[in-house]
């Protein structure tokens, strides 16, 4: 704005700044010389600066060097992350191959019975076969068999990941306090959000792009849970683990992660959930399965098509849910019986 033109005058920056002389600030006029009130005088933003001062950039200015600076290095990121990230591909392409050439009359049973060994539940195997029916019967079974063959991979992966790095900042202060504003940021940021670099980084078509996606937004809850869990076991307990001449390694996979195993698997639990949130997030990005569904039918406004693969969605979600619950409470009695 010309209003601060005169602040940039009075600082002797008029030569630096190569901007023909405008209204003095001391006057608070506008462009157009009428006087400003108090509550008119504008903000020194970025582009009201520029307006008095060419030399100071423009908010777009500042977005496009960012994505200027993203470019010029993305193609060092691509050679050092394509070959770590290639199996996460390899792992999404393989589990998707065997949900969907499996036939139906093989992998629902043996769900069902996985299901049944996890949670020792009848009610919840039973439920779990209903659900499979209708994504049977609705033909909608292909759909469910590839959000649920990506949900396995990346749940897995961000347990093999999140379980290791919980356990190592409850064990030090130091790494609990760098890695904790890295999950609030991964916790806080806009789903979306987590979509914008990978494009640039790896090609639409690769199976990756929303692995990774899937696997950053998933992984805090595991990573923080077992953080908790491990730093709730009692301090009594772990001592007489010392005394009996148990060492750090025994303390740990003997008393410290089944004491803490419900808290765990709570984060388990959330982490499959969120994965499956994000899972649909990313069909804009070629995932396959039910979020393909629902974004044809907010593209080509076809309300049966997106209602009837969101409540699919919303089942497997219940699926999910009472299967991980379930596990959680038999770990929970097995804990009561041990106390």
């Amino acid at each position: 704005m010309a209003t601060y033109t005169g602040f940039f005058d009075m600082l002797g920056l008029r030569d630096w700044c190569d901007s023909e002389k405008k209204p003095s600030l001391l006057s608070l006029r506008n462009l157009k010389g009428e006087e400003l009130a108090w509550y008119e005088f504008p903000f020194p933003s970025l582009d009201n600066l520029h307006s008095a001062c060419n030399a100071i950039p423009q908010t777009r200015d500042m977005t496009a060097g960012l994505e200027t600076g993203f470019l010029t290095v993305r193609p060092a990121l691509r050679t050092v992350l394509d070959p770590l990230t290639q199996p996460l591909s390899w792992a999404l392409d393989g589990a998707l191959t065997l949900f969907t050439t499996t036939p139906w009359w093989a992998l629902v049973p043996i769900i069902c019975f996985l299901c049944y060994r996890v949670s020792r539940s009848a009610s919840v195997t039973v439920l779990v076969a209903v659900f499979m029916a209708f994504f049977l019967f609705t033909d909608h079974y292909t759909y469910a068999m590839q959000t649920l063959a990506i949900i396995f991979v990346c749940t897995f992966i961000c347990v093999v990941l999140g379980v290791p790095m919980g356990i190592l900042m409850s064990k030090s202060d130091t790494t609990q306090r760098v890695v904790t504003p890295i999950l609030d940021m991964l916790q806080t940021l806009p789903t979306f959000v987590y979509l914008i670099p990978l494009i640039f980084l790896f090609k639409i078509t690769e199976p990756k792009l929303y692995g990774m996606a899937i696997i950053l937004y998933a992984i805090v809850p595991v990573v923080r849970l077992t953080n908790l869990g491990i730093r709730l076991v009692d301090q009594s307990v772990i001592e007489a683990a010392h005394a009996y001449g148990l060492d750090s390694r025994q303390r740990l996979l003997g008393v410290e992660i089944p004491l803490a195993l419900p808290n765990i698997m709570a984060g388990v639990n959330q982490t499959i959930m969120m994965s499956l949130a994000m899972v649909v997030i990313a069909s804009l990005v070629s995932a396959p399965g039910l979020g393909t569904l629902v974004l044809d039918g907010i593209n080509n406004l076809r309300l049966g098509v997106g209602f009837v693969a969101g409540f699919a969605i919303v089942l497997l979600a219940i699926l999910l849910d009472r299967v991980s619950k379930a596990a959680l409470d038999r770990i929970n009695s097995a804990e009561a019986k041990l106390k």
